[in-house]
């Protein structure tokens, strides 16, 4: 695996990440459990969205000052700008997952939090590892991406079909795995995932949503990585472009939670988005679909759809 990026570009990367999560886990842990509200979620996910456009500047000079070339790294921040995107939109469906979770175990807000940090931190453990895997696989067996990329197609169809479905967890497997083998108390002990009853340590219902939370994004990861990797093979912009998109998700939850009802038919566009994608990595041998246009597509989509969602909403409101 080769990539452009100088080794302080690493190291930048890095110690932005732990600044951020210092910030996440022990100055915003001093609020302790409490609800965030809608003022609160746009302003730092306003903060998370700048961090990444400056990033992707600095990541935009680092290209140029290495290789000489203007358009060298024109194109590397496009595709860092493209992979970003695509995972912040993939990342939209995973928290519509997340409200079905909260809703379904009716977690109080003032915990759902605490949820989400852990969440994410597992988020970016467990992507890093993916990315690397994914990056070798592809970098030593290419015939790989048109397996990815006819996945991205068949996922992208199953997504469409299952958008008019209304989601329960009820059958969901690896929930009645849990159920059979941890013993759950009914009632939550404060941001506990364990508590005693009746002299027996056993699990909390927060125990149970935080590990459907991880399972819910490693199955989304398995999506939004090869979408990526059809962007561009370089491991530092998939790498970077997925974290600093994961870094804001908790911040996007609680936005999009108050709007959810809005945007009902993004699921749709999120379907297209990943049959484009993976029409796009199976393509590849043969046309190879420019960064940019990639770019404008993703872009056209998203705003099409969330216009569309916008628009029928009032229409049912008047009605």
């Amino acid at each position: 695996m080769q990539t452009i990026a100088p080794l302080w570009l690493w190291a930048t990367f890095i110690g932005i990440v732990l600044v951020s999560l210092f910030v996440d886990f022990v100055v915003l842990k001093k609020q302790g459990a409490h609800d965030i509200g809608v003022k609160e979620a746009l302003n730092w996910s306003l903060i998370w969205i700048a961090l990444s456009f400056l990033f992707n500047g600095l990541f935009w000079w680092a290209v140029k000052d290495t290789t000489g070339s203007t358009e060298i790294a024109n194109t590397k921040s496009l595709e860092f700008l493209t992979g970003y995107l695509i995972e912040k939109s993939l990342a939209v469906d995973n928290i519509f997952v997340f409200l079905m979770i909260f809703t379904y175990f009716a977690v109080p807000s003032h915990y759902q939090k605490r949820v989400l940090m852990i969440g994410i931190i597992g988020a970016i453990v467990l992507r890093t590892i993916m990315i690397l895997v994914g990056g070798w696989l592809l970098a030593e067996f290419h015939w790989i991406l048109y397996v990815f990329g006819a996945f991205l197609i068949l996922t992208g169809v199953k997504m469409w079909w299952a958008a008019s479905q209304e989601p329960s967890l009820d059958d969901n497997p690896a929930l009645k795995l849990l159920r059979k083998i941890l013993p759950v108390s009914k009632n939550y002990d404060g941001e506990n995932f364990w508590t005693v009853e009746n002299g027996k340590k056993i699990a909390t219902p927060l125990f149970m949503v935080i590990c459907l939370v991880a399972l819910t994004d490693v199955i989304f990861a398995v999506d939004s990585i090869p979408a990526i990797f059809a962007i561009t093979s370089d491991p530092f912009i998939v790498l970077t472009s997925n974290v600093f998109a994961i870094l804001g998700l908790r911040a996007m939850y609680f936005l999009l939670a108050a709007v959810a009802n809005k945007f009902h038919l993004l699921n749709y566009g999120l379907a297209v988005i990943l049959v484009f994608i993976g029409t796009k990595m199976c393509l590849i041998d043969i046309y190879k679909i420019p960064v940019g246009a990639s770019l404008g597509v993703v872009v056209g989509i998203l705003a099409v759809t969330m216009w569309l969602s916008v628009r029928t909403s009032k229409v049912e409101e008047r009605a």
